[in-house]
């Protein structure tokens, strides 16, 4: 029933952290009046698109006019921004892992965070905030502010290791397709659908890469000691996903180099035994052609054997050529 209300109001999630892995739910009227104990913070997770959400971002949050409108921007990229009052605006792509979506076209997820308090908005569902909230149901969910936010950012990393290790295996197969039968021709279709996903997540990953690596520099007072560390590792796993995405369109571009180098060889040989061809018929075309003129005088136009002579002329060229080819190794 909590729930029921508080999605009527736009909010998706409301939890109370209790600083020791746990978490309570709680309505939207509980906002006005909550009062967090010394250990706890608080949640609030949002749907962006709900008309309830921009009012009451914008009335009763206490945010600012210029972090509302930017929690509430239509199109982002990720991003980094310090506010005032030693509070943070990170905005954080996930792989969309929603039915019938294409896993490249990732889900924003726009966070406000201060000492105690982060407020999360989305526009689609997320699997990262539904693994958090089975940790907090668990009660080994994060335990401040500092880490929920790591938390959610380790959680959207690991969807993307999925996707960047299924679009290497991709490559794979077709590598080893073409490998064991040099006759084999790979799958275009699926080397550039490998392409278009990678380059798509290289578009979200490289800019939250580096917001990873700014958060290991810049340490808010709120920030656990060993935060840093964290924030460090993740920089250096997207680091690592980025680098793999990078090889595997390289790979795919090397497949299709390399097919096309073999379709222009195979023109190439094909064109070439055209060519000898068209050699070896054009004397005789130019004979057949000089003793078909409708003229008189043709040599052998009165003897019986002058059709027979002439084969037999077409046939020693033909031969004369076929081993001249030989001889300069053209055939």
């Amino acid at each position: 029933m909590r729930e029921q209300d508080n999605t009527s109001w736009g909010l998706v999630h409301a939890f109370v952290l209790d600083g020791a892995g746990g978490a309570r739910a709680i309505a939207q009227e509980q906002l006005a009046g909550l009062e967090l104990a010394e250990q706890e913070s608080l949640w609030l997770h949002w749907d962006r698109s709900h008309p309830q959400t921009q009012h009451w971002l914008r009335r009763e949050s206490g945010l600012s006019e210029f972090a509302c409108d930017l929690l509430l921007e239509e199109n982002t990229r990720p991003r980094l921004l310090p506010l005032p009052d030693e509070a943070l605006l990170l905005f954080l792509r996930g792989v969309n892992l929603n039915p019938g979506a294409e896993p490249e076209d990732m889900v924003s997820v726009r966070i406000f965070a201060a000492a105690r308090r982060v407020i999360s908005l989305r526009l689609r569902p997320l699997r990262a905030t539904e693994n958090l909230i089975a940790d907090l149901a668990a009660g080994r969910g994060p335990k401040t502010s500092s880490e929920l936010i790591l938390v959610l950012a380790d959680y959207l990393t690991d969807k993307v290791d999925a996707l960047v290790a299924e679009l290497s295996e991709r490559v794979d197969e077709q590598e080893e397709r073409v490998d064991a039968d040099e006759h084999a021709v790979p799958d275009h279709a699926q080397l550039l659908q490998v392409r278009r996903r990678a380059a798509g997540l290289r578009r979200f990953l490289a800019p939250q890469s580096e917001i990873y690596a700014q958060l290991t520099r810049k340490q808010q007072p709120w920030f656990l000691a060993d935060d840093p560390g964290y924030w460090n590792e993740l920089h250096n796993r997207l680091t690592r996903y980025l680098e793999e995405l990078e090889l595997s369109r390289e790979r795919v571009g090397l497949l299709l180099e390399a097919e096309n180098r073999r379709m222009d060889q195979r023109m190439n040989r094909i064109m070439y035994r055209f060519a000898i061809i068209t050699g070896v018929f054009l004397p005789m075309s130019f004979l057949t052609g000089l003793l078909g003129i409708n003229v008189g005088g043709i040599p052998g136009a009165e003897s019986p054997y002058g059709f027979l002579i002439a084969c037999l002329i077409m046939l020693v060229l033909a031969l004369g050529q076929w081993w001249l080819l030989r001889r300069l190794r053209w055939a």
